[in-house]
């Protein structure tokens, strides 16, 4: 998943704009051939690890009333957080708020990259509305453009139309870099890159429309919170801050665990990740399954609901062996910040 955060430039799901180096260096963090069986057609899964036509049937499946469902109460909590920190009235309540916003974010941009894949909802009209208008506008994410770039991302991972490159190359990275990208991200610096752009498109004739789609839906937020608290400084601490700084810092440490240091490959286990899962990372960075990530990029048609699923098959053919998997979040930050400053340079 990518996130496309400006409607003038498309780029990779921590947003970042910093420079990328030059040339590309990718393929760190591949795992060896060893880990890489050659397992496939089977009776399940084709060569290209896709399932088969009379399983790949119901493992697209998509649960559009369940979506639903799963769309409003995202807003019941968002609407309780705000309620709750109104009712608190003490800056640790609005301290918890603007902490908390960072994995709603997380939560509006996951099902908008679901919605960005047609698999929200069956009816695409729907689909698109609900995706453009209550998760990516909100999020600051040009829905139209997102999916374009996204689909791009999907086309061919690390080839030369990869618009999420800058993010991804480059790793294991040195300890100290690490740390300074995730400070950018920590004091708003990555977050203001990413809303400058949207800010330059309605100068624009051709970004107007859609900076203005954006900067419209924001206005409505605005005012809907001022109205409901009385507060109209509680968007900025409870909505735009959060967006610039919490959910900047989760959207990178997502992003890198998704494809960091991968390389160009028809194997989608030389492109992606596959990290194992527990309850405090959905909770904070990967919500809706989306952890399930090589699943994902094997056949980017299968809905986040049956992801989990579709990996188990993976497993069962033996086309994901355990020693792919990184046993935990931290464990792969820590090899992806692993490398020597002179290996860097």
């Amino acid at each position: 998943m990518a996130e496309a955060a400006t409607v003038e430039t498309s780029t990779a799901e921590a947003g970042t704009t910093e420079a990328p180096p030059s040339p590309w260096v990718t393929g760190g963090m591949v795992p060896p051939p060893d880990l890489l069986p050659d397992v496939l057609p089977t009776a399940r899964l084709t060569a290209s690890a896709k399932a088969v036509p009379a399983v790949r049937e119901e493992l697209r499946r998509i649960a559009s009333w369940r979506n639903a469902w799963t769309v409003a109460w995202l807003w019941l909590a968002i609407i309780a957080m705000f309620a709750a920190a109104t009712v608190v009235d003490h800056p640790l309540g609005y301290g918890a708020l603007w902490l908390f916003m960072g994995p709603m974010f997380a939560r509006l941009a996951i099902l908008g990259h679901e919605a960005a894949h047609r698999l929200l909802f069956r009816n695409r009209k729907a689909n698109d509305f609900v995706g453009r208008w209550l998760l990516d506008h909100p999020a600051f994410v040009p829905f139209d453009i997102y999916r374009r770039s996204h689909f791009a991302h999907h086309k061919d991972e690390f080839g030369p139309g990869e618009p999420d490159i800058p993010l991804y190359a480059g790793y294991p990275v040195p300890a100290g870099s690490w740390r300074r990208k995730l400070l950018r991200d920590a004091v708003g610096n990555s977050g203001w890159k990413n809303l400058k752009p949207l800010l330059r498109s309605l100068q624009t004739k051709a970004g107007r429309p859609i900076g203005l789609r954006i900067v419209g839906t924001q206005v409505v937020i605005f005012a809907v919170i001022w109205a409901a608290t009385g507060r109209w400084w509680l968007y900025f601490i409870g909505w735009l801050f959060p967006w610039m700084t919490v959910w900047r810092v989760l959207n990178r440490l997502r992003a890198i665990a998704e494809h960091g240091g991968m390389q160009r490959s028809d194997d989608r286990r030389e492109t992606t990740h596959h990290i194992r899962q527990s309850w405090s990372a959905r909770f904070w960075i990967v919500p809706y399954r989306t952890g399930w990530h090589l699943a994902h990029h094997a056949d980017m048609g299968v809905p986040w609901r049956n992801l989990a699923r579709y990996h188990q098959e993976l497993v069962d053919a033996g086309w994901v062996v355990p020693d792919l998997e990184h046993r935990s979040y931290r464990a792969f930050w820590k090899a992806c910040s692993s490398a020597a400053p002179a290996e860097a340079a």
